[in-house]
Order: structure tokens, then sequence, then C-alpha cells
């Protein structure tokens, strides 16, 4: 097994500590590498998008990033079908995006999202 060192800020923390107390994980360690068996599966299902794809792509993030949504919403308007937009918890949105096109499309969009630091949580469902 090979140590890899992380900087982790105290909410970041604090939820990790959660979700060992909540789930049963018997250290930190455990969490981080469940969060990250969990990342590379959902990578790999991402990377087998090829041909004619339907999907629903879920963001959310805080109220003052709408703009960011609507620049990468723009590159991608050929792909949405339809776009949904909430306000939840106040200063915070969703978005839900009905996509049909090429699984390539389908997987940029889903990371021009994702490597947004702005966005809170980002999630694929290929249909």
């Amino acid at each position: 097994m090979v140590i890899v060192s992380i900087s982790l800020n105290t909410d970041i923390l604090s939820e990790i500590d959660k979700l060992q107390k909540s789930l049963g994980f018997t250290g930190r360690s455990e969490v981080i590498r469940a969060g990250i068996r969990t990342f590379v599966s959902e990578e790999k299902q991402k990377t087998n998008l090829t041909g004619k794809q339907n999907a629903i792509l879920l963001v959310i993030h805080e109220d003052e990033y709408d703009n960011v949504v609507a620049g990468i919403k723009h590159d991608y308007e050929d792909l949405i079908l339809t776009h949904l937009h909430s306000k939840i918890d106040g200063e915070r949105c969703m978005e839900l995006f009905i996509l049909a096109g090429d699984g390539k499309h389908v997987k940029a969009i889903t990371q021009g999202f994702q490597t947004n630091k702005n966005m809170d949580t980002v999630k694929l469902f290929a249909i």
C-alpha cells in the first residue's frame, strides 16, 4: 500500500467525520478510499460514452455562479433538450439538464461543470 498525503479544509474534514460515524467506517482513510472508488467507477462510466447518448446531468451550485452555468450551457445548447433551474437551500441552485447527443459531447459538458471549482455537486446519469 502507498501512502498519499492530502490537505483538506475543516468543512470537508467535518463532513468526512460525519460520514465515518453515520456509515460505520473505521477511520477517515476508509471514507476517503470509498469516495475515490466511487469517483473512479463514475469516471469509467463516462469514459465509455460513445455514439448517441441520452443522459441526465445534475448540477448544484451557489446562486452567485449562475453566470458560470450560463456560459457552460451556452457552449452545449445543441445537446440540451431541457434545462430546469430551481432554488434550493436559500442561496443554492439546482440545475437539471436532459441531454441527447454524441457521447463525447455529453462527457465534455459534464467535465466542464465537474472541473469548475464553483460547482458543489455534479452527477451524470446515462440512460
